[in-house]
Parts: C-alpha cells; structure tokens; sequence
C-alpha cells in the first residue's frame, strides 16, 4: 500500500507560479510511476505529468502539451516526495490537482493505470 499527501495549491495571479508536493508513504519502493492529475469543474479529470523510475536513480519524465515549457515534475531519489513546479500559470490551469502512484507498467497518462490518489489541493488561477 502507499499512501499520498499533496499539499501546496492555493490562488494566484495569471503569470503566477506554484509548486505542488506530494508526499508519499508506505511501500514507495514498489512505485512505478507519480504524477499529477487534474479536474476542473464539469470536466473529467486529465492527465498533467508524471515521472516513471526505470532503475532506482534513472526516471523519465512525461507532461500532458498543455503545460510542456510551463511545469516541471520532479522527485526525491527515495520516491517519497513528488513536486510539481507551475510557473506562466494560466486560468485554463484552475482545477483541483490529484497526485497519483501506480505500482505497474501500463500508459502512465491513463488515471485508470493508477492504483493510489491523494485527496487533491486546488489551484486557483486569477486573470
């Protein structure tokens, strides 16, 4: 089992920057991939990022083109800590962000692949 924690949403202004963190805990070892996911209002929830470990130390990093040039995902080698880096934020990014982990190979930009959810933090974007 692992367990997910994020925190660091809030409101900001258009051209803004936040940084979301996702702690995780439990059988982290066992994660193969954690990303973010969001879900704005009368929208399904989408694919942001994510990182996958193929060795202990060597990952690969994979963004939704809506956020590429804008957010950077990155991790602690333990796979404990998960951050997501937002600057030129947009009021298009205003959603509730959800960290996700999954423990198995599969298409990492597919929630159904993920096993394990934190609570979401929201991210408010003024213009």
């Amino acid at each position: 089992q692992v367990h997910l924690v994020g925190s660091g949403g809030g409101l900001v202004q258009a051209g803004g920057s936040l940084r979301l963190s996702c702690a995780a805990s439990g059988r982290t070892s066992s994660i193969y991939a954690m990303g973010w996911f969001r879900q704005a209002p009368g929208k399904e929830r989408e694919f942001v990022a994510t990182l996958t470990w193929s060795t202990w130390n060597d990952h690969s990093t994979y963004y939704d083109e809506s956020v590429e040039g804008r957010f950077t995902i990155s991790a602690d080698n333990a796979r404990e800590t998960v951050y997501l880096q937002m600057n030129s934020l947009k009021p298009e990014d205003t959603a509730i962000y959800y960290c996700a982990a999954c423990d198995q190979v599969g298409l990492v930009t597919n929630p159904a692949v993920y096993g394990y959810w934190g609570q979401g933090t929201q991210v408010t974007v003024s213009s």
